[in-house]
Formats: C-alpha cells, sequence, structure tokens
C-alpha cells in the first residue's frame, strides 16, 4: 500500500548531531567503556519477533528504521526507544446511537481490525495510535450510517462494513495503521419498532399460512372432481369403491356390518 504522505507529513530529520551531539556521543562511549562489562545492561536491549524498536538519539529518529526482532544496542543517556506491537489489534467501538436518513435513532457498535505496518509513522505521526484509530472509527461510523436507510443497516452490513474500511484505511494511512477488517456487531432497535417488526411479520407469515391453505383446497378439490368423473363413467369402479370403504370401516371398527341390499340391485339403481 503506498503512503499518503502530504507536504505537512512530519518527515526524519537526516541533519547530523552537531558538535555538541558529538561530543556528548564520544563521553557515552567513554562512560560505555570505563564501566564496562555493567554498562552492557544498560545498553543492549531486546525486542520480540511481533515487535519493533523506534530510537531517538538526542531526540532525532536514528536512520535506517525501527530495529528488531532481536538484540540492538542503545548509547545510555542519550537514546530513548519505544516498542511498537506489529500484532492485529481489535478495537471495539463503543455503541453509537444514531439517526438513520429515515429518522429512525438506533444504536450501533462494530470492532476494528487494524495492525501497524510502519513503526516510525506510527510513533512520530500520531500520540496513540490505538485510541485515535478509535475515535476515528466511531466518528465514521456515525457518519456513514448516518446517511443509510434503517433497512439498509439491517441488510446491507457487508457493504456498509466494506465502505467504512475504506474510509478508515485511507484516513490511517499517514499514521502507518493498516485496517484489516471491520465488522458490524449488533444493531439495536428502539422497542416500539420491534414490536411493530414483529407484528408486521406475523400478519405475513398468517397471509401466507391461508394462501397455502387455499391452494391446497384448491388443488384437493380439482382431484376429487378428477375421481368423481373417472368412477361416473365407470359403475364397476363405484362397487369396488364401496367395497374398499367397507373393509376398511370392519378393520378399523371391528364391528358386524349388515347389507340391507344386495349389490347387483344397487347397479341397477345406478343404472337407471
Amino acid at each position: 500500500m503506498e503512503s499518503n504522505k502530504g507536504p505537512d507529513a512530519r518527515q526524519v530529520s537526516d541533519d547530523g548531531p552537531g558538535c555538541c551531539g558529538c561530543i556528548l556521543m564520544g563521553l557515552s562511549y567513554f562512560i560505555v567503556v570505563i564501566f564496562f562489562p555493567f554498562s552492557l545492561a544498560m545498553c543492549i536491549k531486546i525486542v520480540q519477533e511481533y515487535e519493533r524498536a523506534v530510537i531517538f538519539r538526542l531526540g532525532r529518529v536514528l536512520p535506517g528504521g525501527a530495529k528488531g526482532p532481536g538484540m540492538f544496542f542503545i548509547l545510555p543517556c542519550l537514546d530513548d526507544f519505544k516498542k511498537v506491537d506489529l500484532r492485529t489489534v481489535a478495537n471495539d467501538v463503543p455503541p453509537q446511537e444514531i439517526l438513520t436518513k429515515d429518522s429512525v435513532t438506533v444504536a450501533v457498535d462494530a470492532v476494528i481490525y487494524s495492525s501497524i505496518y510502519d513503526p516510525t509513522m506510527s510513533v512520530i505521526n500520531v500520540e496513540n495510535a490505538d485510541a485515535s484509530t478509535r475515535l476515528l472509527a466511531a466518528t465514521t461510523l456515525r457518519n456513514v450510517l448516518g446517511t443509510k436507510n434503517m433497512s439498509e443497516i439491517l441488510s446491507d452490513r457487508d457493504s456498509i462494513a466494506h465502505q467504512m474500511k475504506a474510509l478508515l484505511d485511507q484516513a490511517t494511512d499517514p499514521w502507518g495503521i493498516r485496517v484489516e477488517r471491520v465488522e458490524i456487531k449488533d444493531v439495536r432497535l428502539p422497542m416500539q419498532l420491534q414490536r411493530a417488526m414483529a407484528a408486521e411479520a406475523e400478519a405475513s407469515r398468517e397471509a401466507r399460512a391461508k394462501v397455502i391453505a387455499a391452494e391446497g383446497e384448491q388443488h384437493a378439490s380439482l382431484a376429487l372432481k378428477e375421481a368423481a368423473d373417472i368412477m361416473a363413467s365407470s359403475p364397476a369402479a363405484i362397487q369396488l369403491r364401496y367395497l374398499q370403504t367397507l373393509s376398511t370401516i370392519a378393520s378399523e371398527k371391528n364391528s358386524t356390518i349388515i347389507f340391507p341390499l344386495p349389490i347387483d340391485m344397487l347397479a341397477a339403481f345406478g343404472k337407471k
């Protein structure tokens, strides 16, 4: 990623330490030699694999960039260093009360995953990188969601997260910070609006259930009509259906069935 360094961005000075600085450096080396090996405890520092050290000598950043990982050497009384953690940091954005485009007040919170890619810029260009990123994320969250409708906030969280990531990444680039991911954690609606949405969803489900039941009745009626037409065209089918019904009744109720008339006589009536 290209660094967005404008004309106002602070640059590391390449000027030398000057005459007084050289004298002080000589004295510092002399003290290190005089008190050797005890001075090694003050001169040798170690940073971990995930850390870098930005060294300041007489208030100026040493050329060559941040040191590490491993061991490095500093001069007592002249050098100062700051450790910078390069691991990804998760910053919680506290819930923000936001008025949406359609005049609905919602509370939205998010989480920002960011990491430092330039330790020197993160030290000299911003006082507190993590706190500045959190404050900027809260402001960006309010600005972005203020232009969205409530339905867009509820359904298009991914697009909102991508938009916030692009804005934050552009703003934090001069600080040496890369925004890796933005997630919308929760969207809390007012209680009255929640009840109204629940009632609307329940009414929609009931309407859909009635439509499905009506379609089922229609299909059943068509099937019965087709069966009746087939049985009307074949008297034998009526007799078989009659016998099947009697068999079902006998097997389920376990009762004695008396036929008042022979089936042949019923067939004769059917022909008339």
